[in-house]
């Protein structure tokens, strides 16, 4: 019988064992990580026939792969025959996946394509019923998606309201569409639900980011004021919520005749010696700097202003982030250099946000060891400004925790019994 943990978790409050039972954690990866939609890459990471990327659901290594037929698939990473990894390569091109220990053969759809050696199998043997294992896989505005669970709700079902705030961030591709420009990765000693809430965590935003709001001039840091500009968070039902930090940079298309800042004078400039007219560097310029809000997409992936935020549970005190820039499509060049220049800044190994984020969720999971029957809290926040939430949502202001508790509701629902 399965045993429920549903009460580790209330209204206003969590556990502290969910950032510490090893035992819980192992029931989180099937329960949750097997049991729901898992981004697991986007569509430009796989531009033509025969790419592939490698990528997990949960712990598990998967490649998600763009056959001859240009259908996508996402497989798990195992030989058939005796589990060896048929793929180390992060992201490539490859018409056939060869098992480095047998040499037994796969196609970018999966299927057995040769087995060595075939007469060492008995005459029946049917290379048909051994193909790479493939995990239902669908995709929404470029984002792919994959689970276990065959039986599963549509995927843009599972993201319902989240979708509408998909399709405003996609938006920074200024006609282009979007693409990825590249990535880091990092582990923190911390649980994954750590860095979970803190896609949706403006409260912590001018504290620990303090040395982030320096670096800036004045024009800019006023932007960054994020628990000062009418800002909200809202829960978008199956644990994803928004947070709005910049309710002006909400939808790109708007306010296109707003004065470009002063950071992007010089990007501006160059774009009207390429030759591009008033209002496409507008619109181009306008995009640079991504959109106002960070999107929590329930379990694993965020986007954030400007670039995706990736988790892994690695262990029940380790986790992999993986940080991804984005750019547009084809996009002009003095934009896309400008886009990874601004996230070098704040993301980057390097940045004045990310290493300070870390040092926060390091603390947290080492503090959770004192005092272990206490509890997280999570009750933080007052109504959302008139009129700016979907009124059928729970919404809270900018510094709530509302997007907390809707990923632990949803957490409390996938993990009872």
């Amino acid at each position: 019988m399965k045993k429920d943990f549903s009460h580790l978790v209330r209204e206003d409050r969590v556990h502290t064992s969910l950032y510490r039972d090893p035992t819980l954690f192992e029931e989180e990866m099937d329960r949750v990580f097997k049991n729901t939609w898992v981004w697991v890459a986007h569509e430009s990471d796989l531009p033509g026939k025969n790419t592939f990327k490698t990528s997990w659901v949960g712990r598990e290594p998967v490649i998600v792969t763009r056959d001859r037929e240009h259908k996508l698939h996402v497989l798990l990473n195992r030989c058939r025959h005796r589990a060896a990894s048929v793929c180390e390569k992060s992201k490539g091109k490859a018409s056939v996946f060869v098992c480095p220990y047998h040499g037994w053969s796969y196609d970018p759809d999966g299927r057995l394509r040769k087995v060595p050696h075939a007469a060492g199998y008995p005459a029946d043997f049917d290379t048909s019923e051994f193909p790479l294992v493939s995990l239902r896989t669908e995709t929404y505005n470029g984002m792919i998606f994959a689970t276990f669970k065959s039986d599963i709700e549509p995927l843009v079902d599972f993201l319902g309201p989240a979708r509408k705030w998909i399709d405003l961030f996609m938006k920074q591709g200024a006609d282009y569409g979007v693409k990825t420009l590249g990535e880091h990765r990092f582990r923190f000693p911390g649980n994954w639900k750590i860095q979970l809430e803190n896609t949706t965590d403006a409260y912590h935003f001018p504290i620990v980011h303090k040395t982030f709001l320096d670096s800036l001039d004045a024009e800019t840091e006023n932007v960054f004021d994020v628990l000062g500009q009418g800002g909200w968070i809202e829960d978008l039902g199956n644990g994803h919520s928004v947070m709005v930090m910049i309710p002006d940079l909400v939808d790109l298309d708007q306010n296109a005749d707003a004065p470009i800042p002063d950071r992007f004078a010089d990007l501006a400039k160059e774009l009207r010696q390429e030759g591009h007219n008033e209002a496409a560097v507008r619109k181009i310029v306008r995009a640079v700097g991504g959109a106002g809000f960070n999107l929590n997409l329930f379990p694993n992936v965020a986007c954030s202003m400007a670039f995706f935020r990736v988790l892994r549970p690695v262990s029940v005190d380790e986790t992999e982030i993986t940080h991804v820039a984005l750019g547009m499509n084809g996009g002009p060049a003095a934009a896309n250099r400008m886009r990874l220049r601004l996230h070098e800044h704040f993301q980057g190994p390097m940045g004045f946000g990310t290493p300070d984020d870390a040092e926060g969720w390091e603390r947290v999971q080492r503090g959770s060891a004192a005092g272990s029957d206490l509890w997280i809290m999570l009750n933080r926040g007052v109504d959302a400004p008139e009129g700016v939430s979907d009124p059928s949502h729970n919404a809270g202001d900018v510094s709530a925790e509302t997007g907390m508790r809707a990923a632990y509701q949803m957490w409390k629902r996938m993990m009872a019994a």
